[in-house]
């Protein structure tokens, strides 16, 4: 099944309220998304205003009251954080709690039995899907995509705009190989662009990553010669300056001149931090934008079986299509299809409803991510609808 998106991209202006050492999202709330800290951050919705009726209503959503926690993605935070805050202005009594750490952590954090969902940026792994079997009683953790957009690789160079790098040449940077702006490589990429002898400082994830997992899948997809790792959640190749979550990665480049990361747009867009255009081959290079990043995951295929909603991406990574963004990752919510909290269930069906509907996914827009495709949000409301 492909998959087809049409959205705009704007930053996210949704600002952070610090509360006793974590991120409580209240009706004023807004997030940290240019944290430069890098610092383990957590978002809640304690409701105090609102209520179950005509702001539910207009939302489309049935409320439920109690505590659930989550944990995991940061390329998610943006979103889960506009999403919280509008379904605690909703819904009175709900408390949703979402600690940004990693994909890895949260499957962690879920496979423990202690939050209700996690967020990754990768389907789960076999052995993943097993341990959730001990704590989705008769049943096990799926895949339940629900946020979809670009990797944007950051740069500071200043003096240099509209930078151009290929697969073969970002495989070569991010492991080592090249080492200067002013390489061969990058000045055949960029034709009469000023390109200085500053050494690169490429950054990379410290921590186990979704979006690392997505990038070296395009890496090992597009320049196999030039990567010779296979794609993980853990960074694998020497060199370069490790960072946490996406705002440290964002942070260390923005305040480095000569580096280069990745991280989701809407970090690179709320820093104000330049963007890669990527050379696929297609007529013109293709910049990072939603929009274009659809068009990249528009050849992606549901290869998840029953309830499962996992999505196969590796079509994107190669695409010669004008204005298709390969370098592209969906994050999952994982939850149990069946074995669910009896005293969690019903507000993280009510809360994923919502995330999943027509209204939450039209916020996806103003945070720089891109919404599902009709089709897809179809099933996922139907998974949604059949947790237990």
């Amino acid at each position: 099944m492909k998959l087809q998106r049409k959205s705009g991209l704007r930053a996210l202006t949704v600002g952070a309220v610090a509360i006793t050492g974590a991120l409580v999202l209240s009706a004023c709330g807004s997030d940290d998304n240019s944290d430069s800290s890098g610092s383990d951050t957590s978002t809640s919705a304690a409701s105090t205003t609102g209520g179950s009726g005509g702001d539910a209503n207009a939302l489309g959503i049935t409320c439920a009251t109690g505590q659930i926690k989550a944990s995991g993605s940061s390329a998610q935070q943006n979103a889960i954080e506009a999403w919280v805050k509008d379904y605690q202005q909703a819904c009175k009594g709900a408390t949703v709690n979402y600690k940004t750490s990693s994909s890895g952590e949260g499957i962690v954090d879920f496979n423990q039995g202690t939050d209700a969902f996690a967020g990754s940026d990768s389907p789960l792994k076999p052995e993943e899907v097993d341990a959730s079997k001990k704590v989705c009683t008769g049943g096990q953790g799926i895949n339940i995509p629900m946020v979809g957009g670009p990797i944007a690789i950051g740069y500071n160079l200043p003096g240099v705009d509209n930078l151009v790098l290929d697969g073969s040449t970002l495989a070569k940077i991010f492991n080592g190989k090249i080492t200067s702006w002013n390489d061969a490589a990058i000045a055949k990429l960029n034709p009469g662009a000023k390109l200085p002898s500053t050494k690169i400082q490429s950054v990379h994830r410290q921590d186990d990553s979704g979006t690392t997992d997505n990038l070296t899948k395009f890496l090992k997809g597009s320049a196999p010669a030039d990567w010779p790792y296979e794609h993980a959640k853990a960074w694998a190749a020497k060199g370069g300056q490790a960072a946490p979550k996406s705002s440290g990665v964002a942070a260390l480049v923005k305040q480095t001149e000569g580096s280069l990361g990745y991280f989701e747009l809407s970090y690179a867009t709320a820093n104000s931090i330049p963007t890669v255009k990527i050379n696929t081959g297609a007529p013109q290079p293709v910049e990072a934008t939603t929009a274009n990043a659809s068009a990249g995951i528009g050849a992606a295929k549901v290869v998840g079986t029953g309830s499962d909603l996992a999505l196969d991406l590796s079509a994107a990574y190669t695409t010669k299509e004008p204005n298709a963004y390969p370098i592209v990752l969906v994050t999952y919510e994982i939850a149990c299809d069946k074995g669910n909290k009896a005293d969690t269930l019903a507000l993280t069906k009510s809360f994923l409803n919502y995330i999943a509907s027509e209204q939450g996914q039209q916020k996806l827009s103003a945070a720089g991510y891109a919404p599902l495709p009709t089709e897809i949000a179809t099933k996922v409301r139907t998974t949604v609808g059949s947790l237990s």
